[in-house]
């Protein structure tokens, strides 16, 4: 307090030289020497000074002394710089501007405190670009070309244009020789070529493999067999697979207990085994037929079209996976026969609640 106490003294001070050289300075004619009032021969930045103390600043000096307190106390001492700066004004105004020193660096620091709230207005804005510069292309009339001159060159001749043409005789019209109509009876026109094109190269035929039927290790090797019915393999192993590729209308029996059995790429092709400790798997093929006399734990079915699967009373509880295949049946021993049962190949999958269900479906 006591500090604010001696800074609104100071202010006061100032106020008081700066009435003492407004007072004794010279007075234009009509100025009634006011300080504080509205003053009609005051100038006019003094009479806008005025109305803003009159008004904001009377409002705000009202409402702080009704708070009172430091509120109040700051409130007087932003009275006395305002009291300050309307009487730098008034003395500014009559007389002409300062040079650069204290006294300009002082208004210049009062005048935003007079500007009320707010932000000094802006800097104005940069002058606008100037016309854009003229390209070379403009204003430059395109010459014609050698070629087109003499094109227009020909054009301009008139009647004069066809004396450069070959008189047709009688004998070379064709509506009025029929013998240049015949087949054969046309000269060729030498415009038109009549080398022959090009011959497409003959499309070389398959090559054919060897066919092959051997043991490599532990792998059967039965390949590229070709109307064969008799092929069998009789001498096998638990630890043995079998690996059939690319045989057609042929049909294979395989003796004994084996490891698995792969059919690849065939088409037309039997296959009748005793026993199969893993899967059986007939894969890219087509018209399979295959029969089962023993046990098989799992056939697979995968990119297949047409798959006839006959099952023993032993092999019936084996599981079947069929996976981008068609007319796929399984035939089932009834009484001394084979009954036949469709693979699913159309399904529906709905939602439950918790997962999706899938079942299969009539075929509409």
């Amino acid at each position: 307090m006591a500090e604010m106490q001696g800074l609104m003294e100071r202010l006061e001070r100032a106020v008081g030289r700066l009435e003492l050289l407004s007072a004794g300075s010279h007075q234009p004619p009509g100025d009634c020497g006011g300080i504080n009032g509205v003053n009609g021969g005051v100038a006019p930045s003094v009479e806008a000074f005025d109305k803003l103390m009159n008004g904001m600043v009377a409002e705000f000096l009202k409402k702080s002394r009704i708070l009172a307190g430091d509120v109040e106390t700051h409130a007087e001492m932003v009275h006395s710089a305002f009291q300050a700066q309307r009487a730098f004004l008034l003395m500014a105004s009559q007389y002409q501007q300062p040079q650069e020193g204290p006294v300009a660096s002082t208004a210049s620091a009062l005048s935003v405190l007079s500007l009320g709230p707010g932000l000094p207005p802006p800097p104005p804005p940069p002058p606008p670009p100037g016309p854009p510069p003229l390209f070379e292309s403009e204003g430059r009339r395109e010459e014609p070309s050698p070629s087109r001159s003499a094109l227009f060159a020909q054009l301009n001749q008139g009647e004069a244009i066809t004396r450069g043409l070959r008189h047709v005789t009688d004998d070379q019209k064709t509506y009025k020789n029929p013998s240049l109509r015949a087949p054969g009876g046309q000269t060729p026109s030498p415009t038109k070529s009549h080398s022959p094109g090009p011959k497409s190269p003959h499309s070389h035929p398959p090559k054919k493999h060897a066919p092959m039927l051997e043991l490599e290790g532990k792998k059967w090797r039965i390949e590229y067999q070709e109307d064969r019915n008799d092929l069998v393999i009789s001498e096998t192993e638990l630890r043995q697979v079998a690996y059939i590729f690319k045989c057609n209308k042929s049909t294979l029996q395989i003796k004994g207990k084996i490891n698995s059995i792969i059919v690849d790429n065939c088409k037309k092709f039997g296959l009748v085994f005793d026993n199969a400790v893993g899967i059986v798997e007939v894969i890219n093929s087509k018209d399979i037929q295959m029969q089962v006399m023993g046990k098989v734990p799992t056939i697979s079915i995968n990119k297949t079209e047409g798959c006839h699967i006959y099952l023993s009373e032993d092999a019936l509880d084996c599981d079947i996976v069929s996976a981008k295949s068609s007319e796929m049946n399984i035939l089932i021993p009834r009484d001394g026969d084979y009954r036949e049962f469709p693979v699913p190949e159309q399904f529906k999958t709905a939602w439950d609640g918790s997962k999706l269900v899938t079942e299969p479906t009539e075929i509409m």
